[in-house]
C-alpha cells in the first residue's frame, strides 16, 4: 500500500491573508493526504527545507501578494538545487490567467483561481502524484 499523499502547503512573504490556505489545508487533510501547514511570512527557503524534512510529494502555495512572478521560480530554483524532481509545485490565489499560464508553461503545476472547488484540487493533487510515484 503506498504512503498517503504528503502535502506542504505554505504562504511565502509578508502577505498575511492565510484563510484560504488553511481551507485548502483542512480539504486536502479530510481527502486523505497528510498536510503539513508552514504558517505566515516563510521565505522560499524555509518552504524548501521543511519540505525536504517533512519528505512532502507537493508543495502548495497560497500567494495573494502580486509576487507570484518571482516567488515560483525562486521556490523551482530551489528544488531543482535540492533534486526534487519528483515532487509537484502547485498554487492558489490571486494570480492573472497570462501570468497562470506563464508559471504552467515554467513547469509549475496548476494554479488554482479563487473559486476552484477543494474537490478540483484535491483530484489533480491525486492524479499528479500517482503520475509522478508510477515513473
Amino acid at each position: 500500500m503506498n504512503r498517503p499523499i504528503r502535502v506542504l502547503v505554505a504562504k511565502i512573504g509578508l502577505d498575511g491573508h492565510d484563510r484560504g490556505a488553511k481551507v485548502i489545508a483542512t480539504a486536502l487533510r479530510d481527502a486523505g493526504m497528510e498536510v503539513i501547514y508552514t504558517g505566515l511570512r516563510q521565505t522560499p527557503e524555509m518552504v524548501i527545507h521543511a519540505a525536504i524534512q517533512e519528505d512532502v510529494d507537493v508543495i502548495g502555495i497560497s500567494i495573494l501578494s502580486g509576487a507570484h512572478m518571482t516567488v515560483f521560480p525562486k521556490v523551482q530554483e530551489l528544488m531543482k538545487a535540492e533534486q526534487m524532481d519528483d515532487v509537484l509545485l502547485v498554487g492558489g490565489g490571486i494570480v492573472p490567467e497570462d501570468d497562470a499560464a506563464a508559471l504552467t508553461a515554467m513547469g509549475v503545476g496548476r494554479i488554482f483561481a479563487p473559486g476552484s472547488t477543494t474537490q478540483s484540487i484535491a483530484d489533480y493533487i491525486k492524479t499528479e502524484v500517482a503520475r509522478k510515484r508510477n515513473f
